[in-house]
């Protein structure tokens, strides 16, 4: 297994295990934007400071722009991701923007809207699943720009769900101020146990809008094309994260939503040969 592929399996195992489904010559190319998205999104666990995180994350920036230009690079999730974007026919603003996105992972300020985590997703896994589809087939990915954003949203929801532990951990907000607002929390007091009612209701509140954007998500699902399916298949996995939260509540506070990993390869197995997520 080379480096990006491992990197992929150790980081983001839900896409790595949806990409075993999607053509071989094209799985590479998914594999290397999966590698870049899981290199952008680590930078906030790897180092103690902000400052730091914005030193690695111009590194990246600096690279996609010399990616942009003919530079060479020797890092190799770089050299994957070059051939990734001529495959792709990939626009530099798209990688650019989820880079960007995650500098709010860097700080302790907290999401101020459902508008704003939508707006996050959309830039982080809604457009990482649009520049996939970009790589299996330019024009069907032209389609399915509305599915890829509603994918995104729903999808992103139940994997920020299940990496709530990490965000705690991390002091990210995540949570919505808006909507703490609207129970009475403050942000400082998430973990608070006092709390727990009240950061349930708010939990719950996202978990209803991930399956409205799920239920959003099967009604245009005839733009999906098959070429560009697997592209969307790690969304099958979106409903048993969003199950699964419901049963946690606050529990995911500290125990994520995470689901085993024989039953995600059978959902996957599933939504490949139905084309349904």
């Amino acid at each position: 297994m080379d480096e990006v592929s491992a990197l992929v399996r150790q980081q983001d195992r839900d896409r790595y295990l949806a990409s075993l489904f999607a053509p071989e010559a094209k799985r590479p190319h998914l594999l290397a934007l999966y590698a870049f998205s899981a290199e952008i999104s680590r930078i906030a666990s790897q180092v103690s400071e902000p400052h730091l995180a914005e030193i690695r994350l111009q590194w990246w920036m600096d690279t996609i722009d010399g990616l942009y230009h003919g530079d060479a690079q020797a890092h190799p999730v770089a050299q994957a991701l070059g051939r990734a974007i001529v495959e792709g026919d990939i626009p530099k603003h798209a990688l650019m923007n989820l880079a960007k996105a995650h500098q709010f992972d860097f700080y302790s300020d907290a999401m101020p809207s459902l508008h704003d985590l939508e707006a996050y997703l959309g830039e982080t896994a809604s457009s990482l699943i649009q520049m996939t589809a970009m790589v299996l087939d330019k024009d069907a990915a032209l389609e399915c720009q509305e599915a890829s954003g509603l994918a995104g949203v729903a999808y992103g929801m139940g994997r920020l769900f299940n990496a709530l532990p990490l965000a705690m951990r991390l002091r990210q907000g995540f949570l919505p101020l808006e909507l703490l607002a609207q129970r009475g929390v403050l942000p400082d007091k998430v973990a608070e146990p006092e709390q727990e009612a009240a950061v349930g209701v708010v939990l719950a509140d996202l978990r209803l809008r991930a399956q409205d954007r799920l239920a959003q998500l099967r009604r245009v699902t005839f733009t999906i094309k098959p070429p560009v399916a697997p592209a969307f298949l790690h969304v099958a996995l979106a409903e048993a994260y969003l199950a699964r939260a419901a049963r946690l509540g606050a529990g995911m506070l500290t125990r994520g939503c995470d689901i085993s990993q024989l039953r995600k390869q059978w959902l996957l197995w599933k939504a490949a040969k139905s084309e349904e997520f």
